[in-house]
């Protein structure tokens, strides 16, 4: 399986009278998310399923994907809302699920999160070495059987500017 982590595009800033769930994104994170989302679909990716965490800015992240052709189904999950924990989100996301070997995931969220469950995956711990910048996405194959945990291979990390 293909594991795709990717964060969510440049949003409002943090400011009085904005819920930090209900911030969307700017003009310039919507325009610089739908460029990079067609870079993706000419270099031919294509997603089994998208997920997003339910804050509005990932929501719209994940909804400019699905309308630039790079997947059709999109869920949502709390466990990728920010501060949510990589063990419960194998344990009640991906494990049940039984996804084919060939299946490419996506998963919209937020920093730090992401780039700490990268490393889980690689490294079976967090070493503070990944960055994932808005827009970005890093990739991981997940081993076909067994634990994923320290046993993933890194395979993809791009910033936006170089899908522009």
């Amino acid at each position: 399986m293909e594991l795709y982590l990717i964060r969510h595009g440049i949003a409002q800033e943090r400011q009085a009278g904005i819920k930090d769930e209900e911030r969307e994104l700017t003009k310039e994170g919507r325009q610089k998310t739908e460029k990079v989302a067609q870079r993706l679909l000419k270099l031919d990716l294509q997603f089994n399923l998208i997920v997003a965490s339910p804050l509005v800015r990932a929501r719209q992240t994940a909804e400019i994907l699905v309308a630039t052709g790079l997947g059709s189904q999109l869920e949502e999950s709390s466990h990728l809302a920010p501060g949510g924990h990589f063990s419960n989100w194998l344990v009640y996301w991906l494990e049940p699920k039984n996804y084919a070997p060939n299946t490419q995931l996506a998963l919209v969220g937020h920093e730090p999160d992401l780039s700490n469950w990268a490393e889980i995956l690689l490294w079976g711990e967090v070493k503070g070495c990944l960055v994932l910048k808005k827009a970005g996405m890093i990739g991981v194959k997940l081993p076909e059987a067994g634990a994923v945990v320290g046993r993933s291979q890194m395979f993809w990390l791009t910033p936006p500017k170089y899908l522009l």
